[in-house]
């Protein structure tokens, strides 16, 4: 998003607050953002704070003689994307119905930008028929309507009406304004670590976080794919867009994925499933009574292995990484011909700036006809940017 013109229009809703976390996380990926308020929602919050956020003028006042008399209609024809937020039953029937009363409101009649609107009001007014209808005029226009979420609101009642959260209207952002290059693709995902009972206290496990596998998600998810992540126990918030499905072990992972799978036409298998389960875990808390105790463990299924040995029951392309912390070009080799994958990435878990838990990965992408690519150390995010864009090359190229 860095150099990208980005507008945010606030309107006069109590939700407004929220705005300046939007102002700020945009500036932070350094899209050149700059701020439209209307009257009432510089009641809420002062447009002080949203030019302290953005570094520039905010205008919430169409006669204020500090820009130029045609800042209405030229902020939105050079911009790449204006986000509503919070969006007001009153805006919205402004902008559904062609009302041009202030500054932003005209500004959005000239507009030749994307607009994201994100609702925000009572539950009762949000389900009101006119509301609706409003809405339903907006997307038939071809403007983008985020759903807001469901919740406790700031009159008190329960339901449908909050403003979504900074970070998730920041995701569909970046859908918005990423090339769509992977649309149609159906793509699922596999992250973090399985667990395996002993008892119900303690379990087998690794470190694996699931950054990684979320990272692919959520790239996978802004480039236009459809996607799944299928993931086991992660303390990290799923992508905006994306499919959920939650596993513990690694045959409910299994069960999963090949559920799915006829759904699919990329899966990339980035999950640290455990190899070894216990043979049988305890129903109840296994005490101390001894100075020693032993498991009995038995091996889990390998699920890319026999995704790969079954591929003729299906047409996905098959990528699958690999955490080594010695040999690891020739342990991946191993893995990529032994699995039948179309590609592996290598990934070196030894380094403390690499692999489980770090922000960034050391790895090495194997190719079915042996080629191999070094890459440099780089963040996560980076790196699936890298891999889906060999898995769209992949995918493209002719049998």
């Amino acid at each position: 998003m860095k150099g990208k013109k980005v507008i945010v229009g606030v309107s006069g809703g109590i939700a407004a607050y929220k705005a300046a976390e939007l102002v700020r996380l945009l500036v932070r990926v350094e899209a050149h953002t700059r701020v439209a308020m209307t009257l009432n929602a510089t009641r809420f919050v002062c447009p002080v704070t949203f030019e302290a956020l953005s570094g520039n003028r905010v205008i919430w006042d169409m006669w204020e003689g500090k820009g130029t008399p045609m800042d209405h209609i030229t902020w939105g024809q050079e911009s790449d994307l204006i986000i509503i937020a919070p969006a007001t039953a009153n805006l919205i029937a402004k902008m559904a119905h062609g009302i041009g009363d202030d500054f932003l409101s005209t500004m959005l009649l000239a507009a030749t930008a994307q607009v994201l609107v994100c609702p925000s009001m009572n539950n009762k007014m949000f389900e009101n028929a006119i509301v609706q209808e409003n809405l339903k005029l907006l997307r038939q226009r071809g403007l983008t309507v985020m759903e807001p979420q469901e919740g406790q609101l700031a009159c008190g009642t329960e339901g449908l009406g909050r403003l979504p959260e900074p970070e998730d209207i920041m995701e569909l952002a970046w859908i918005l304004i990423s090339p769509q290059d992977l649309a149609g693709l159906r793509i699922l995902v596999t992250a973090g670590a399985t667990v395996e009972p002993i008892d119900p206290v303690r379990y087998i496990s690794n470190r694996s976080t699931g950054k990684m596998g979320y990272a692919l998600a959520k790239a996978a998810r802004r480039r236009g794919g459809s996607v799944t992540l299928v993931t086991g126990p992660s303390s990290l918030k799923p992508p905006y867009g994306v499919n959920l499905c939650r596993t513990k072990t690694a045959e409910e992972m299994k069960q999963a994925v090949f559920e799915r799978r006829p759904e699919c036409d990329v899966i990339i298998k980035a999950a640290a499933v455990s190899d070894y389960r216990p043979k049988s875990h305890a129903n109840q808390k296994i005490k101390k009574v001894k100075d020693s105790f032993s498991l009995e463990l038995v091996q889990n299924p390998d699920i890319l292995a026999e995704l790969g040995s079954t591929r003729n029951a299906s047409h996905c392309l098959l990528v699958g990484f690999a955490a080594e912390t010695e040999g690891l070009l020739a342990n991946a080799k191993k893995k990529l011909t032994s699995k039948n994958l179309d590609m592996i990435v290598a990934n070196d878990v030894s380094r403390t700036d690499a692999g489980f838990e770090a922000d960034t990965n050391l790895v090495k992408m194997i190719y079915g006809d042996g080629q191999v690519e070094d890459l440099p150390l780089m963040t996560k995010d980076d790196v699936a940017h890298l891999v889906l864009d060999r898995v769209k090359t992949m995918w493209r190229r002719p049998p």
